[in-house]
């Protein structure tokens, strides 16, 4: 049998545009000879649509978009996901996540998703009704199994498995189905690649048959969906593996000795994370309107990389460098800062700030006689930058790009209406020490980011001769306590224990929990690894549980 996988980049609530999308990638894979073609998880909608479900006409109009593009599916069929509403007069949720089968003209068979996450980034439950078991579809002689996404997520490996009482993969596997197709909208994080092929291998040998795993692709908000569809085959293992992080729509022959494997698929490291934040960046602009995108260089490293994704996303002619000298910024750091947007080919400018300062504490000088200096004129800098760089943005139509990371939002090292002032936050996903590791990755070609940028100590030139670690840890102890608080939940005693001073992690703890009113107000923030800080974490701001 020869599958069509069309792994497409939708856009939430683009039903027409997404439908385009459909019958494009349909017509193209049908001519190239494929005998049925599977598409994304809620392809006609996109995911994850969220609240827009509860819109009087969004699922209304979601069926009527499938029944269009079902009119245009011929002899071949297709495997489309969307919203199926359950109708009046019902218990339990409104809607079902749903996967049409379309042929000749019609939508013939509707299969529904039985397992619905609620962790993490994911709240179906909030939405769909679970189906009772999955469908199989009877066709050409052959029994097709339908699942969707993490219907098969059942490994006893993975902890999410035990929040579910159903296996749909056991059940397909006792109807002894031909082939399994799953399709998906699974989001990407470091390490998901590597549980992925494993998934659909088990499930393939499981239910002794072939298994065809089609992913989404593209940018929506926060998430990132790297698309690198897979087939496996029950006996011969890997047999296809499609592109991550772009588009691709590639015929699949199951029978065929001879596999096909892109060469951009199942990208890793520091490769794969530059891939994901240029895609989730590119997205997030041009899904939202901005061709144009500004950043603030302060000859950092965190600004640098922030600028050179932005080069790549939207082309360097697209990109806007702007260094805002105060009175206390050194040479060296707008040397570094003109540097990298000569090596990157974007528009630079310097705007300083130092006016702006003294004209803010001449306002204020009155009411703060008698107390001497400290982080509110630090933060004073900060905001006169955000105030300049807002301005700008609203000026030339760009979208400002925050550039702080993960270690220091976690901490609070960011100044809320300075620094934290953007549409964006590209990097707010990556601690500090990746940050440095995808700043050397960038420049294996040749010098992009200059290497003293790379090579000097950190510092937020808040104040003369500032450092970083004046004010925090050395940045690996930094991060590797924040991963076992943040993305692994431990306690301050239990992280000790991992070989950490106990009165570091105390201090780092408290500043995380100090500072969620922070990140509250913060950009949306391009999410890279299992645990980002957002729609992920819901830590109320207002708590006083001490761990």
């Amino acid at each position: 049998m020869k599958i069509g996988i069309a792994q497409i980049n939708t856009t939430v609530g683009d039903l027409s545009g997404n439908a385009e999308r459909i019958l494009s990638a349909y017509r193209s894979l049908a001519g190239d000879g494929a005998e049925l073609i599977i598409f994304p998880e809620l392809a006609v909608c996109g995911y994850p649509p969220r609240d827009l479900l509860f819109k009087s006409r969004f699922v209304s109009d979601t069926e009527d978009a499938l029944k269009a593009i079902a009119a245009e599916v011929g002899a071949v069929p297709a495997v489309i996901g969307f919203v199926e509403d359950r109708g009046p007069c019902i218990t339990g949720r409104p809607f079902y996540n749903a996967a049409a089968w379309c042929e000749a003209g019609a939508v013939k068979t509707v299969a529904r998703k039985s397992l619905l996450p609620t962790y993490d980034v994911f709240d179906e439950e909030r939405y769909f009704e679970p189906a009772e078991g999955p469908t199989v579809v009877q066709w050409q002689g052959k029994q097709i199994g339908l699942s969707i996404c993490e219907d098969i997520w059942t490994h006893p490996d993975l902890k999410t498995s035990r929040r579910y009482c159903q296996d749909p993969v056991g059940v397909l596997a006792e109807q002894k189905i031909d082939l399994l197709v799953n399709i998906s909208a699974s989001p990407w994080h470091e390490g998901k690649n590597e549980a992925r092929e494993p998934l659909v291998q088990d499930a393939a040998e499981r239910c002794g048959c072939p298994a065809v795993y089609c992913n989404a692709v593209g940018g929506n908000d926060e998430l990132i969906f790297d698309g690198g569809s897979i087939a496996t085959h029950h006996e011969r293992g890997l047999i296809a593996g499609l592109a991550a992080f772009r588009e691709e729509n590639h015929v699949i022959d199951l029978a065929s000795p001879d596999g096909y494997v892109s060469g951009h698929f199942n990208l890793k490291g520091n490769a794969a994370t530059q891939a994901a934040l240029t895609l989730g960046l590119r997205d997030y602009a041009q899904k939202c309107g901005f061709k144009r995108a500004l950043i603030g260089l302060s000859g950092g490293i965190d600004s640098a990389v922030v600028a050179t994704l932005a080069a790549d996303a939207l082309g360097p002619e697209n990109i806007i460098g702007v260094a805002l000298p105060s009175s206390i910024s050194s040479q060296h750091s707008l040397d570094d800062a003109n540097a990298l947007a000569k090596n990157l080919g974007i528009e630079y400018q310097e705007v300083a700030i130092a006016d702006t300062v003294a004209s803010a504490g001449a306002a204020l000088s009155g009411l703060f006689v008698g107390r001497e200096p400290d982080v509110t004129e630090e933060n004073i800098q900060a905001r006169a930058r955000g105030l300049l760089l807002m301005a700008m943005s609203n000026k030339f139509g760009a979208l400002l790009l925050t550039t702080g990371n993960k270690s220091e939002i976690a901490v609070g090292y960011c100044t809320l209406y300075g620094d934290m002032c953007g549409g964006l936050a590209a990097i707010s996903d990556l601690p500090k020490m990746k940050v440095y590791a995808l700043a050397r990755h960038m420049n294996l070609d040749g010098e992009r980011i200059p290497v003293n940028t790379i090579e000097k100590p950190p510092s937020a030139e808040l104040r003369p001769d500032q450092k970083d670690e004046d004010t925090l840890p050395a940045y690996p102890v930094l991060d590797g306590v924040l991963r076992l608080y943040v993305e692994e939940g431990l306690s301050r005693a239990e992280i000790a224990e991992k070989g950490y001073d106990r009165a570091v992690v105390d201090e780092i703890v408290r500043k995380v929990d100090l500072n969620e009113y922070k990140r509250k107000q913060a950009a949306p923030g391009l999410k890279t690894t299992p645990l980002a800080f957002g729609i992920g974490r819901r830590i109320p701001i207002v708590q006083k549980y001490v761990s």
